[in-house]
């Protein structure tokens, strides 16, 4: 597994913290692979998911680092959101 997967989803652990979202959101990253998260947990796992966000390394990093803010990101085109569109919003909110 890629060592940036590993360091993306070591941070989002540090900014899901103790809250929890309501389903599962899977981030796919063209070229290194997927992170998961459901409920609490953040894992290295390309499962299905109620909501899936793709996009290619450079826009990932981007938005990981916060270079890129991902409803920029979204309406340029730069990522894409197949499935619960309000679950992907949300995300920024436990995250944040």
């Amino acid at each position: 597994m890629s060592d940036k997967l590993n360091a993306a989803a070591d941070a989002l652990r540090a900014q899901l913290g103790d809250n929890e979202i309501d389903g599962s959101i899977k981030f796919e990253v063209s070229g290194l692979g997927a992170i998961r998260l459901e409920g609490g947990t953040v894992s290295l796992d390309d499962s299905e998911a109620d909501c899936t966000i793709s996009a290619d390394e450079e826009t990932f990093e981007a938005m990981m680092t916060g270079d890129l803010d991902p409803t920029a990101a979204f309406m340029s085109g730069k990522l894409s959101i197949d499935g619960s569109m309000g679950m992907a919003m949300g995300l920024a909110q436990v995250l944040g």
